[in-house]
């Protein structure tokens, strides 16, 4: 009985021993890894926008770069969709024909 009584308390001090040791790792590797971002990585504040405090103004060449990655995976997106759609069928297991009636 002492044997159970033995492990139940160890494997609560080691929880709580292992809990404080893991968030103390966690925030030194957590503040060290944010130290490391490089300063381009960031948002950049725009003064333009002074009474939008924080407003984000991304350049031309940014929004045309995030439009462009946009469409690629609504294109991949819809793709995928496509496949699934023709692979699945109908409830019964029997693919319809594409008809576009509409």
């Amino acid at each position: 009985m002492s044997q159970q009584d033995n492990f139940g308390s160890g494997f609560l001090l080691g929880t709580l021993f292992g809990g404080v040791v893991g968030g103390i790792v966690g925030a030194v590797v957590a503040s060290r890894v944010q130290r490391e971002i490089p300063e381009e990585e960031t948002f950049r504040l725009s003064n333009a926008n002074a009474g939008h405090e924080g407003a984000f103004n991304p350049s031309e060449e940014e929004m045309e770069l995030a439009r462009r990655g946009l469409e690629d995976k609504i294109a991949q997106l819809n793709s995928a969709i496509d496949d699934v759609r023709h692979r699945l069928g109908t409830p019964n297991g029997q693919a319809q024909p594409h008809d576009d009636v509409n």
